[in-house]
């Protein structure tokens, strides 16, 4: 699948007017079909229309957040969200990432990298060019169906985003093996690990709060000192 070629649908939510303009012309060069507003309501009421494949919130915008923003969205559906957030700003990224954003990029960034970040999210969450296998994984009362993007609990449903999704079938491929964070970045966030990054710390988080526990109260995912994470399968 050719994803320069799609005329995929870009959200861009940025009160700063002359960088989301920059950001604008540059996607739509790669071949993105980009729709930029500037504060949080019109944000809000583009993203519910439910026209776009992926939004690009800023965090930091009067009156309505890129926050605010994200929570209207999740609340509606699974769209993959980009949070672009204050360099060295952890707070509003860790938050950010706990209501369900997919990843985020620090300003300044440069329309190259916020490029490279859409095309990532977006191959992790249609399947496109995935190093994973297509085959169903079945680890316990985990079930995973990757071409269908569905993923069920002892029989029900999970709702999972795009990139939880991920993470989670790559721990559950190896269930009862420790998998570094290096490779879950790799695999699935699609990007090399950056250092300080906290993202599959925080995305793990949540989909520990998902997962029932183990009879004797640990979590499904056990946290390895100095070395992964680990799926286990009972």
């Amino acid at each position: 699948m050719n994803l320069h070629t799609m005329k995929t649908k870009v959200l861009l939510v940025d009160d700063d007017v002359e960088l989301a303009g920059m950001l604008r012309v540059y996607l739509e060069r790669e071949g993105f079909e980009v729709k930029a507003v500037h504060d949080g309501e019109s944000g809000i009421t583009e993203a519910l229309q439910g026209h776009h494949d992926i939004a690009v919130l800023d965090v930091m915008m009067p009156g309505k957040s890129g926050i605010d923003v994200l929570v209207q969205i999740r609340a509606q559906g699974a769209m993959p969200v980009l949070m672009l957030t204050a360099r060295g700003d952890d707070a509003d990224r860790i938050i950010g990432l706990e209501l369900g954003a997919d990843d985020y990029v620090p300003k300044p960034c440069t329309p190259r990298e916020l490029t490279a970040r859409i095309r990532a999210i977006l191959r992790r969450s249609s399947g496109a060019e995935s190093a994973l296998s297509s085959s169903t994984v079945i680890a316990g009362v985990l079930s995973i169906w990757p071409e269908q993007r569905r993923a069920e609990w002892a029989g029900k449903p999970l709702e999972l985003t795009s990139t939880e999704f991920n993470l989670l079938e790559v721990l559950a491929r190896n269930a009862g093996q420790v998998v570094s964070k290096s490779e879950l970045s790799e695999q699935a966030l699609g990007r090399p690990l950056a250092r300080f990054d906290r993202s599959i710390d925080v995305h793990l988080s949540s989909i520990r709060r998902k997962l029932e526990p183990l009879p004797d109260g640990r979590s499904r995912i056990l946290a390895v000192f100095n070395k992964g994470y680990q799926f286990i399968r009972e």
